[in-house]
């Protein structure tokens, strides 16, 4: 597959393989309506939607998290990018808090033949660097809950990112955890050559709209347990 960015939004539903490309996405659920909150920065209102957002993923969380994983791994291998080049490197993430499990998912693209990475924090307000991931390897504990790779492991560059999440709209945008981790990252990497980030979530983290500044990178592709949504750009 080449990596190019979307040209249009489109859905898929885990058990309907056909693609409706062109056409709008049909949804079986409404997305999360934020309040207005009218005079307000982007920061204070990200951090106001982040609490709301919070709230809202742990509840699908507790309802979905048996069969998620499951049904987002096949919903990436039914997606544009899962049938990238398996040379490709592919960078995961190891869930924290009530963040979907790609756990699954890097355990299948590793047995493809993929080049599986995982995050590594440096510093703060620093890009995130990537290290080598396979099964069973033996990680270190980050903060938060999180793990990656010991330092032994090689620095790796992906072209492929699976990114997570608190909330995201139709138009790619997402709610981080406010560190800004990713926005740099990818910053980076696209300044660089060409990479695709797939955000990845419950289906219910959709929302309205994502308030955003000209520094917030956004997705090219949002996969969901439920969804394949191929984000379109102007």
């Amino acid at each position: 597959m080449d990596l190019v960015y979307g040209a249009h939004l489109h859905k898929q539903a885990t058990e309907d393989t056909q693609s409706t490309a062109g056409v709008g996405p049909s949804y079986s659920y409404s997305p999360l309506t934020f309040p207005m909150i009218p005079d307000m920065s982007v920061d204070n209102e990200k951090n106001e939607r982040r609490l709301l957002a919070k709230g809202n993923r742990a509840g699908f969380a507790h309802k979905a998290r048996v069969g998620a994983a499951a049904k987002l791994a096949d919903n990436f291998f039914q997606s544009g990018p899962g049938s990238a080049d398996p040379s490709l490197v592919v960078a995961g993430y190891w869930p924290m808090a009530d963040e979907i499990d790609v756990r699954p998912l890097m355990t299948r693209l590793f047995e493809a033949g993929w080049t599986v990475a995982l995050p590594v924090v440096v510093a703060p307000k620093t890009p995130l660097i990537f290290r080598r991931w396979q099964p069973d390897m033996v990680l270190d504990a980050a903060g938060f809950g999180t793990h990656h790779p010991k330092p032994k492991e090689p620095e790796i560059s992906p072209q492929l990112l699976l990114v997570p999440l608190l909330a995201f709209d139709d138009e790619g945008f997402r709610l981080g955890w406010g560190g800004g981790f990713y926005d740099r990252t990818l910053a980076r990497l696209r300044a660089a050559g060409p990479v695709v980030a797939v955000g990845v979530a419950y289906h219910g983290q959709r929302v309205d709209h994502v308030p955003h500044t000209p520094a917030d990178e956004a997705m090219d592709w949002i996969i969901t347990d439920e969804d394949i949504l191929e984000i379109s750009r102007p």
